[in-house]
Order: C-alpha cells, then structure tokens, then sequence
C-alpha cells in the first residue's frame, strides 16, 4: 500500500500511541492504514487503571456511563483526534465513521489469524467496494 499524505499522518499518529500513554502499558502489533480504513491489533498490558487485587492502588471499579479514559475507547479517540488536527493543520478533508470495530483476541491462533488478515489486506483492496 502505497500512503498519501493523509496515511501517512495516520501511520505516525498510531507509532506515538504507546509514547503518549506510557502508563496504559500499550504494545502495538500488526497494523495496516488502507484508503478508507484502518486495521491494528493493540495489547492493553496489566496498569494500574486495569489491575485486579490489592495492588491496583485501590481503584474502585464501578460501571457508569459517560466519557470514560484509560481504555481502548478513549485510546481511539484520541488517534482520531490527533489525525484530525494534523490533517486540519494541512488542509486535508476527509471523515471519520462514528464508530470502531473491536475484538478481543482470546489465543495465539486468534493473534496468527488476525494478524494474517492484516498483513494481507491490501492484496484484497481491489475487491472492496470503495476501490475506484
């Protein structure tokens, strides 16, 4: 795949992910910036916002709705808001659907196939109905 300006902004808004939440314990997998979408498999690591027992420096875990932060929702808002400012900042215009697709990978054999898909994705660019 080969990346406009606007992946290319993409690409370096993901790679600053872990930089900027250091304390979320992120590691960044496979990854994959195509025309009109993106893939990525993203391993939230044990924290402190996340931590079970005793040593979760005694955070309560209640349920609320409303904004929330330290998790993967608040992870992908922030990269679609620092694409945004940065493609805003050179005049590039394009649109974010209003949500995102998430699994949680359960097994290596899940990692291997997803990963798998990832890597080929852009082989099956040309059967995806947005490809003109």
């Amino acid at each position: 795949m080969f990346l406009n300006e606007l992946g290319l902004i993409v690409n370096r808004e993901w790679l600053k992910t872990p930089k900027i939440r250091p304390d979320m314990n992120l590691e960044l997998e496979e990854f994959i910036t195509m025309p009109n979408h993106f893939h990525a498999i993203i391993m939230i690591g044990e924290n402190m916002f996340n931590a079970h027992g005793r040593d979760a420096m005694h955070r309560v875990s209640t349920n609320k709705f409303g904004p929330q932060s330290k998790n993967l929702g608040s992870i992908i808002r922030g990269f679609k808001s620092s694409v945004t400012t940065a493609a805003k900042k050179l005049s590039i215009e394009f649109g974010w659907q209003e949500w995102y697709h998430d699994h949680i990978i359960r097994n290596q054999n899940e990692l291997i196939r997803i990963s798998d898909y990832i890597i080929n994705n852009p082989r099956n660019w040309k059967a995806d109905k947005f490809f003109n």
